[in-house]
Parts: structure tokens; sequence; C-alpha cells
């Protein structure tokens, strides 16, 4: 297990976490394609838990066997931790960027670093600065912008109800993760997060109760051409290229780095999922929905300051 000598290296943690976020980026184009072809959220989220599962548990138990036994008393932080920071931010997000464009349905999920200031604030009882109202101001504004509210609110309500819940559950994986990570390897907290999560879901979805001919069909993934891929192959590669790897990638970023700055770096997510989507699913955002993600993004950046020193 690590020990209180180990040394946290900023350059590290940040080259992870930009990885990390690229990668969940080009992940929603894919995923979004595949809800298209007919697989609904939940499916498609125990599928996406269930095959990172069976690929990371081998992973642990070779590297990591030993971290992988729990207390007593640790067994309900973990399942809370793998169905509301892995099921349901997943869940969640399938669910908003099925109903909404990509960059919409992260800018709204993407406020997670505002509520993670304000826990630090009110329920850690940690001293921030007077600008974290500010940046709380600043992103409902953009909020406002991004839902067109003033235009009369002509987004899909079950989406944007969606993103807002999963901003809640990303909130807290942010800051259940760092402390987790404190005591575990990266690879022994994702995988128990991952286990509890398929345990979740295998209890909703049974299997038996899966259409396995969806896995069999074929999937577009680039709009303005009729060229299409084994549903199999994308369904792969979300679970390796779009799960493992970036959610390994950010607990690694975790133990490096302070939940708040892997929360400011990870604002990057919206603008680099709305630029894949843009080429990939001609998913585009009105003038006031950018004006409104960047005000987003600026509130974000302050909350993440706002810690005192």
């Amino acid at each position: 297990m690590p020990t209180s000598e180990f040394v946290k290296r900023p350059i590290v943690g940040h080259i992870a976490l930009l990885s990390s976020v690229t990668l969940f980026a080009a992940n929603g184009s894919v995923s979004k394609s595949l809800l298209i072809s007919g697989i609904d959220a939940a499916q498609l989220s125990q599928i996406r838990v269930t095959g990172a599962f069976a690929i990371l548990i081998v992973l642990a138990l070779i590297f990591v066997r030993k971290e992988l036994k729990l207390k007593l008393n640790e067994i309900p932080k973990f399942l809370s931790y793998g169905i509301v920071g892995v099921a349901l931010v997943q869940y969640l997000y399938f669910v908003a960027i099925n109903r909404l464009d990509i960059g919409v349905a992260l800018v709204i999920e993407y406020t997670a670093p505002v509520l993670v200031a304000l826990w630090a604030r009110f329920g850690e009882k940690e001293k921030v600065k007077q600008r974290v109202w500010y940046a709380l101001a600043i992103t409902i504004l953009g909020l406002s912008l991004v839902t067109n509210l003033w235009g009369g609110f002509t987004l899909d309500g079950i989406g944007v109800v969606a993103a807002g819940l999963a901003a809640i559950s990303l909130a807290i994986y942010f800051i259940t993760g760092e402390k987790l990570v404190a005591k575990r390897s990266p690879l022994a907290v994702v995988t128990l997060a991952f286990g509890a999560s398929v345990i979740f879901w295998a209890i909703l979805e049974p299997w038996w109760n899966f259409n396995s001919a969806l896995l069999g069909g074929q999937v577009n993934l680039v709009a303005d051409f009729n060229s299409t891929f084994p549903t199999w192959t994308l369904i792969s590669w979300m679970i390796i290229m779009g799960t493992i790897a970036p959610f390994f990638l950010s607990f690694v970023a975790l133990r490096h780095l302070k939940a708040r700055t892997v929360a400011i770096v990870g604002t990057l997510e919206p603008v680099t999922a709305s630029a894949i989507a843009f080429v990939l699913l001609n998913e585009s955002l009105l003038a006031i929905q950018l004006l409104g993600g960047l005000a987003v993004i600026l509130g974000v950046i302050v909350a993440e300051t706002a810690k005192e020193k």
C-alpha cells in the first residue's frame, strides 16, 4: 500500500489528466453514435462498466491483489462510490447526450467543480475566498445562456435534468475519489468502484434480459459519410479507450493533484467534445450558447481559485 513517503508530481498529474480529458471527450461522439443505433442508456452503461471491470479485475489481481481486500466499514464507501461516482455519472451522461448536443450536456455536467468548491466551504468548513460567490453567479448566468432560458427554454427538459444530476454525481466523484486514492493505488480504487457498479447494474438490468442482437449491428460514426462500423468495434473502443484508460488516468491525476485542480482542467472536456462532435456528428451550438459555455468555464476557473492558502 502507498506510504507517507509518496511524492506528488504535478507534471505527471497534468499529463495524465489531459490525456484522460481527450479520451473522455472523444468517447462522447462514439457513445452517442451507439445510442442512436438503438442501444439505450441503461444498456450502454451496463456494457461499459461490465466490459471495463472484466479487464480491470485481471490487472488488479496481478498488480494490486492485496489492495482489493476491504474492511467491513469500507464496503459501504466503495458501494456508494461505485454507484454514484461511476454508474450514475455514466448513465445520466448517456441520457443527457442522447437528448441534447454533447457540448450542451457537458457544459451543464461540468458545473461540478463549482459544487466541489461549495462543498469545501460548507461541507468541509474550509476557508474560501469571496470570489466563490462571483463564480456561482457567473456559472448560473452561463447556464441560463447555454440552456437558452431567455429564448423560452427550447432544450429537452429530461436531458437538462439528467445533465444536472450528472453534475452532482460528478462532484461526489471528485470529492470522494481524492480521499480514496490517498489510501489505495488508482488501479485498486477504479477496480473496486467498477465492481460495485457492475453489481448495481446486474440487479437493475439482469443480463438474461439483454438483447444480444444489438451487438451485431452497424453504427454510422460520421454523419456526412455513409461509412459504418460494426457495433462491437465501437463498444470495444468505448470500453478500453473511452473508459479504462481515461478513468485510470483520472485517478492517477487525483493522486498527484488536488480535486479542484483536476476539476478545473477537466473543463477542457466540453470544448474538446464539442469540436469532435462538430466534425463527426455535425453538432453545433448557437452563438449565445457558446457565450454561455465560456461563462460557465470562467465560473469554474474562478471557483477553483477560491480556496484560501
